[in-house]
């Protein structure tokens, strides 16, 4: 508790002097814009341009890394095309049909009239027949992933490491050109070796193949990369050619072997290329060890580059090197803090200018408000009924202080009036909520009617129409089905299985007129009304639907809790109870719970609780309803399983209850399932006379 006393301590003196002076109040709105403004603004610029020139640099160092990899691919792709051009060569062929062909020398040319390094001929085990190098006859190659895939599926290229002994193998010459000297570098992680003497290595194979399509032999070719100059040189000129980079700054590209440089154009300071340099840690961690893509800045040898580094795998997967592009940062970020210095200085003048000008403005104001303040503070002497009374003054501060007298004195008479009036008021609107209540409830029913009636009134004159052009057609079919099975007769077996299949449809486009007639009139299917016992029905709707709900997985819970008789038609109650059952149970595709219970329906009135009727629940335990649908649910066509039904289904089931004087409910959380509420009205000798609520339990 004592910082916060301290405070108000400090600021108890600035925040009197702006409390009770108008002239400070004014000078704060005058300047606060400029005080407050100049270094927000300025705060925003530095952020904005500091993130968007950030994400910019990235940016370009991502797309430019993009083309450097696809340059990449298609270098390696390009080996293999060499080396699977010349397997496809009749010259090839000749020699390989000749049985004193000089192979070895026509191995020579071939690597450097196509720029290999080395070149094979391998049998179809991927043992060396033929080299052009120091590789003896019968050395296993097979081992190389590309060359098992040429002899296996065909052409292969991908990237190696090879050991110095292997490179050795092939010619003592690679040897040499793929040692080299690793230097320390900062920023990099320690290394106890001195060289690298590793190669890697553009590899390819491709099989040959006789006139009949038989394997005869696979030519095994492969490019070193290490101290491979041309390569990166060519990458940098067409990632970085002339003009791409602005400000100064230079692009480089790098081929690492681990973190080691092998070919690369970053220069040390004496203007040497910086081969055996190594990369930082930072970055060996992030690309090398964990297999992501660094686009950020980074150190590179001896300055700071915005840099890209993506991995470069081998034949199996691994992780033997990067790819780097990159250009200096410095260029960019100088460029950068010289234009927010401008922006800064140009700024402060013009806020230094309008803080000048705003103060020259501001002092006519200063002085009769200055005059204003002394006439307040006569005010502020008095008590909370004190008034100003007469003032010398005849100017507006006078009329102010006369009108602030007199609008004083109205207020006190006027509030008594208000208080009372608001209590009128209150009781007014009470009654007026009340009465605006009911008619607006009234008035959505007769809205909900309406609307009903007219959509019944439309589907009446179109399924008439519809029953009449499909039902006549549909009995022409089933007639000519009938003459066609007579006049078959046996002849008729082969296809009786699809005979039957349209007499199905045919009874089903009989049954889909037949339950849209049912929908739009109603009436002329209505059926005899009797007693009917709820429980029984619902036991037998769960006889016939048995192997729907076995199988969805449904497990059923029937709870009957009630011994009364309804008034309704008992085909028509079945029909509604099958139709909430199946729609139970697709509501539970993966299986659930279908609660089915009944219950007595009584309603509380002043003499006591009047039975009504019975309330019969079907519940699931499936997705539920989405508050948007619950208000049409029992629209007509309206439905939410889109590859399936009508939208029929629970209209009618409505209409028949509602025709015997009862109702559907529907309460659903979306994801919680849906529970649908049958309210029926029993039979008369159930609802004579009023019971008393100790006997039903209550409403």
């Amino acid at each position: 508790m004592r910082m916060p006393q301290r405070l108000r301590a400090l600021f108890a003196p600035p925040l009197a002097y702006f409390g009770g002076s108008v002239r400070a109040k004014l000078l704060f709105l005058v300047l606060a814009p400029l005080m407050l403004g100049f270094p927000i603004i300025m705060g925003l610029t530095w952020y904005w341009s500091h993130t968007y020139y950030h994400k910019l640099l990235v940016f370009k160092v991502d797309s430019d890394l993009v083309i450097a990899h696809e340059y990449f691919d298609r270098v390696i792709a390009d080996v293999g095309n060499r080396v699977e051009g010349f397997a496809e060569s009749r010259r090839l062929a000749a020699a390989l049909g000749e049985r004193h062909a000089d192979i070895n020398a026509l191995l020579e040319r071939v690597r450097g009239e196509r720029g290999l390094d080395f070149i094979h001929v391998l049998d179809v085990n991927g043992r060396v027949r033929h080299a052009a190098g120091s590789l003896p006859a019968g050395a296993e190659r097979g081992h190389w992933p590309v060359v098992t895939r040429a002899i296996r599926e065909g052409s292969a290229s991908a990237v190696e490491v090879f050991e110095a002994d292997e490179l050795g193998a092939i010619a003592p010459a690679l040897r040499e050109r793929a040692r080299l000297n690793l230097l320390d570098t900062p920023r990099a992680r320690r290394d106890p070796r001195s060289e690298e003497t590793r190669g890697m290595v553009i590899h390819a194979a491709a099989p040959v193949y006789d006139g009949t399509g038989n394997l005869v032999a696979v030519i095994e070719g492969g490019v070193l990369l290490n101290g491979n100059l041309d390569f990166v040189d060519t990458i940098n000129a067409i990632v970085y050619r002339d003009g791409s980079l602005p400000l100064g700054s230079k692009g480089t590209t790098t081929l690492f072997l681990g973190d080691a440089r092998i070919a690369t154009n970053v220069r040390l300071f004496a203007g040497e290329r910086a081969l055996g340099t190594r990369a930082s840690d930072e970055v060996r961690a992030h690309v090398l060890d964990h297999g992501k893509t660094w686009l950020e800045t980074a150190f590179v040898v001896n300055d700071w580059y915005v840099s890209g580094y993506e991995p470069v795998l081998d034949s199996r997967g691994r992780r033997i090197g990067m790819l780097y592009v990159g250009f200096l940062e410095a260029p960019f970020r100088i460029a950068k803090t010289v234009a927010l210095l401008v922006i800064f200085c140009l700024f402060l003048v013009i806020s230094l200018a309008g803080a000048v000008w705003s103060l020259q403005w501001a002092r006519s104001i200063f002085r009769p408000i200055e005059r204003m303040h002394g006439t307040i503070g006569q005010i502020e002497a008095g008590d909370g009924g004190a008034r100003v009374g007469p003032v010398d003054s005849r100017d507006e501060l006078g009329l102010l202080a006369r009108e602030f007298d007199r609008l004083l004195d109205v207020l006190a008479q006027k509030r008594d009036q208000l208080e009372q009036l608001a209590a009128s008021l209150d009781r007014k609107v009470i009654e007026r909520t009340r009465d605006l209540e009911a008619a607006n409830e009234e008035l959505r029913a007769a809205q909900r009617q309406l609307v009903m009636t007219e959509k019944l009134a439309a589907i009446g004159e179109l399924t008439a129409g519809v029953a009449h052009e499909i039902s006549n057609p549909a009995a022409v079919i089933q007639g000519n089905l009938e003459l066609l099975r007579d006049e078959l007769g046996a002849h008729a077996t082969p296809v009786m299985n699809e005979i039957r299949l349209i007499d199905e449809q045919v009874n089903r486009i009989r049954l889909i007129v037949t339950k849209l007639l049912q929908f739009a009139r109603p009436g002329e299917f209505a059926g005899y009304a009797g007693a009917v016992d709820v429980n029984a029905v619902l036991a037998d709707c769960l006889v016939l639907t048995r192997q729907h709900l076995s199988k969805h997985g449904v497990t059923v819970r029937h709870e009957p809790q009630t011994a009364r008789h309804v008034e309704i038609n008992e085909p028509e109650l079945q029909q509604v109870f099958i139709n909430l059952i199946v729609n139970a149970a697709q509501a539970m595709p993966a299986g659930g719970t279908l609660t089915l219970t009944t219950a007595d329906w009584d309603e509380r009135s002043e003499t006591g609780v009047v039975p009504r009727g019975v309330c019969v629940t079907v519940r699931d335990t499936g997705q539920g309803i989405r508050a948007e649908d619950l208000a049409r649910i029992f629209d007509p066509f309206f439905t939410t399983k889109k590859t399936q039904g009508t939208g029929l289904g629970l209209s009618i089931s409505y209409s028949l209850v509602e025709r015997y004087g009862g109702r559907i409910s529907v309460e659903s959380t979306h994801g919680e399932g849906a529970a649908f509420t049958v309210w029926l009205l029993s039979v008369p000798e159930y609802r004579n006379e009023a019971v008393e609520p100790a006997r039903n339990g209550g409403a």
